[in-house]
């Protein structure tokens, strides 16, 4: 999977696998995470948003946990 790198004060890079619909979101001060089920929208508007963090807050964290 290619990670992309954002301009974000939490987030230095996320990446998306379409056919998996799988998400890795690397924060500065952590690890990498993986997200599930992750539709190709949310990762389009999420690489996109004004605000990364705002966006991932909002839309993403709790929602798309792999079990």
């Amino acid at each position: 999977m290619k990670m992309i790198s954002v301009n974000s004060s939490a987030i230095s890079h996320i990446g998306y696998d379409s056919n998996t619909k799988q998400m890795k979101i690397t924060f500065k001060q952590s690890k990498t995470y993986d997200y599930c089920n992750v539709p190709q929208n949310i990762f389009d508007e999420f690489l996109n948003a004004s605000s990364i963090g705002i966006y991932y807050d909002r839309h993403i964290k709790d929602n798309y946990n792999c079990w």
